[in-house]
């Protein structure tokens, strides 16, 4: 094997080493984020289930009647 070939494989390995460590880092964050959505979707499901439980409760009691 010639030297030029060996520095062209080195250098391609190089190269690929750091896309993939950038590739791991943004997957990573990407992980975070999906996580925090995730659990903010699931806070949000809970307090629109607490809305209307407290409005299907408290509807019929306090509605205005149509004639006033």
């Amino acid at each position: 094997m010639d030297e030029q070939r060996l520095i062209d494989i080195e250098t391609k390995l190089a190269f690929q080493e750091e896309a993939l460590r950038q590739l791991n880092d943004t997957l990573i964050d990407q992980q975070a984020r999906v996580a925090d959505l995730e659990r903010l979707c699931r806070e949000l499901a809970a307090r629109i289930a607490r809305i209307s439980e407290g409005a299907e409760k408290g509807s019929a009691a306090e509605e205005i009647p149509p004639h006033y």
